[in-house]
């Protein structure tokens, strides 16, 4: 089997088992919005039956900003997005839903209580916290509150890194410093970090 029908076949076996997972489910999970009704279910498989995902590999939805998830859902529709984890889970989950659906479910999950911070090494927390709020002047990298808030909550299209995990985070912000993940921003951002610095910044945020 070559390398690609083999991500091929990996892809069905991992659509097919979620859409298994939907048909398990009720109707009360969406309330009244239809919209998403059953999708949902199928995304609870990897980021949690409220979007608050026990696995780091797939991050946090629960309280998301409605219009990050609807960008992102939109990108790996259309495969703008191509860092490894986007190609090998959510280029096919993502290929037919149409926008009705991209609403529904980002109106879903940015209602949904956010997950539970986790505390970690304090002396480390307090090293991501100073960068977070800070920056690094000398590596020309600028205080992250000033596009994702005080708080790390985000706005619009700016997604909320508040309580994410931080593996996630620090598996993303690798992606920008190799440019797998598309955001010129967020490319030169990224690039001054080192793995330490990175590593805190993550745990900041998971802290919060």
């Amino acid at each position: 089997m070559t390398t690609q029908s083999w991500h091929t076949a990996r892809a069905a076996i991992v659509i097919a088992a979620c859409a298994l997972l939907a048909a398990c489910h009720t109707k009360e999970t969406l309330g009244n919005d239809h919209s998403a009704l059953g999708t949902e279910h199928v995304c609870s498989s990897c980021h949690g039956m409220e979007g608050r995902s026990e696995n780091p590999t797939f991050p946090n939805l629960a309280g998301q900003q409605k219009a990050y998830i609807v960008n992102q859902l939109k990108a790996f529709r259309g495969k703008t997005r191509a860092d490894p984890h986007a190609r090998t889970y959510m280029f096919g989950m993502a290929a037919k839903l149409d926008n009705p659906t991209i609403e529904g479910l980002a109106s879903f999950y940015a209602a949904q209580k956010p997950a539970a911070a986790i505390t970690g090494d304090p002396s480390q927390i307090a090293v991501g916290e100073k960068i977070f709020k800070s920056g690094i002047a000398s590596a020309y990298v600028p205080a992250c509150f000033v596009c994702h808030g005080k708080s790390a909550a985000g706005r619009s299209v700016i997604p909320r890194l508040a309580d994410q995990h931080a593996a996630y985070i620090i598996g993303q912000l690798h992606a920008f410093q190799v440019q797998s993940r598309a955001n010129v921003i967020m490319h030169a951002n990224a690039i001054g970090l080192t793995d330490p610095q990175i590593e805190a910044i993550a745990a900041y945020l998971a802290s919060i």
